[in-house]
């Protein structure tokens, strides 16, 4: 019986080409009793169709697929639905994937080989907006992410939720650090965004480590 006073199970939406990888993935996510699969998409353009029509929390997004590959569908995904996360899932670190995929809004960056304890993490963190990338993932995007350096158009509160961000905190956790509501972190986090030049956090986040306010350790 469902625990009424739990939150609501996170709804994923899977999209792979590949029918034995969705299964796969289903199988072990449906072991999390907080986790939700919705639904299931081959490609891109299947994948902006169930988005729509499911509105799931969580977008899995394979990133090689015929008709529309992930890296499209998730920059369109994200135009048309700013709240709904996108998590890129390939069997890859090409360095053109992973830039594209950051790029175009994807959260977390993730490998098809990851544990199944790992994905789930990663699905509950993408719900609360946190960034999740592979290790390696996030190094070689430190290590090619340009921006200029704008750090003194940040008020000292900015900094601190940049910082925070880059730590993997969602605005909840950021809330209860530095004692604001979550509204006020929205608006922090939406102003500093808009003074960099940057679209998501998780570019926040890369921000923060290429200008030395995190290091790779703190998340």
């Amino acid at each position: 019986m469902t625990d009424p006073t739990s939150p609501p199970p996170v709804r994923v939406l899977l999209v792979d080409d590949h029918a034995v990888v969705r299964q796969g993935l289903r199988l072990f996510l449906g072991l999390d009793p907080q986790i939700e699969v919705v639904g299931e998409a081959a490609n891109g353009e299947e994948a902006l169709a169930e988005a729509e029509r499911l509105n799931p929390d969580v977008v899995v997004m394979d990133l090689m697929m015929p008709v529309m590959d992930g890296i499209q569908a998730t920059r369109l995904l994200r135009r048309a639905h700013p709240d709904m996360e996108i998590i890129a899932l390939t069997s890859t670190l090409e360095e053109h994937k992973v830039n594209g995929a950051i790029e175009a809004g994807a959260i977390s960056y993730m490998l098809k080989d990851a544990s199944s304890d790992t994905l789930a993490d990663a699905i509950h963190a993408a719900a609360r907006g946190e960034v999740r990338l592979h290790p390696e993932a996030a190094r070689r995007l430190v290590r090619d992410f340009r921006t200029p350096d704008m750090r003194e158009t940040l008020t000292p509160k900015e900094v601190i939720v940049l910082q925070l961000i880059a730590r993997g905190c969602s605005n909840r956790d950021i809330a209860r650090d530095q004692g604001v509501t979550e509204a006020t972190v929205k608006t922090h986090v939406s102003r500093l965004l808009g003074k960099l030049g940057l679209e998501s956090r998780t570019q926040a986040a890369l921000y923060a480590l290429r200008h030395g306010l995190a290091t790779l350790e703190d998340g």
